[in-house]
């Protein structure tokens, strides 16, 4: 389990509120350099409408802006810093656990709400799936689920390390990724599935022809499908 780490000022979020009774939550990460309200906006340009569900309660945080070394150290609003943008570099462990502990807070929110952890999903877009992966996979594998679209680990990643020791059930993988991406390639999308496959994650693949590094509304449809079958209507219990 993540413990509450340092203290880390709560991080700011959009929220799209379920129509009916709120009995999970869905927790979307943006990719870098974007906001919670942008990735909000962007699945809502794509879908003309807000991903919304009758439940589910749905929350996009934004990331603390930091120093970011693939832009010369410019700020920006990122889940961690990297050395490179490259699959085939050490991973920047300082901002990833830090991170880790954050996002465990905002977990701990909804638990507190009465939302239990195996009701949550977690997942992303780009560097948010990444960031989720390393959530789910290290300190909470009793979520429901987890979702990646085009993500990647990098080789040597502590997700691989961490699931190497393990023992017990591990939460799906929903993984998505273009077969025209340009920053982020296929083929590191590829090798993070087969990869978190031999270590016994349950992972599908989706590939999506001809898409560039971006989110198409083919791509959110199947998402919402699938977060469905991960996170059901509850039917309330009669009190007889």
């Amino acid at each position: 389990m993540a413990k509450a780490g340092p203290a880390m000022a709560a991080l700011p979020r959009s929220v799209v509120a379920p129509a009916g009774r709120h009995t999970a939550s869905l927790i979307f990460l943006h990719g870098s350099g974007d906001t919670g309200q942008g990735a909000r906006a962007w699945i809502k340009q794509l879908l003309n409408q807000d991903m919304a569900f009758q439940h589910i309660k749905v929350i996009y945080p934004t990331a603390p802006a930091r120093p970011y070394t693939p832009m010369n150290g410019a700020l920006s609003t990122v889940w961690f810093d990297r050395y490179k943008i490259s699959n085939d570099c050490p991973e920047h462990t300082e901002t990833i656990e830090s991170m880790c502990h954050g996002l465990t807070d905002l977990i701990n929110d909804e638990i507190k709400s009465g939302i239990t952890k195996n009701r949550i999903l977690v997942g992303g877009f780009s560097m948010g799936g990444g960031m989720a992966m390393h959530l789910a996979y290290r300190f909470h594998r009793d979520v429901a689920g987890v979702f990646a679209l085009s993500s990647f680990l990098n080789k040597e990643s502590a997700v691989y390390q961490a699931l190497n020791r393990n023992e017990g059930d591990l939460p799906e993988l929903f993984q998505c990724h273009g077969t025209a991406d340009e920053l982020i390639p296929y083929s590191w999308g590829e090798e993070t599935n087969k990869m978190l496959k031999s270590l016994g994650v349950p992972a599908s693949l989706h590939t999506f022809p001809n898409l560039d590094h971006e989110l198409s509304r083919t791509e959110i449809e199947k998402l919402k499908t699938w977060i469905v079958e991960k996170l059901p209507i509850e039917v309330a219990k009669s009190n007889e």
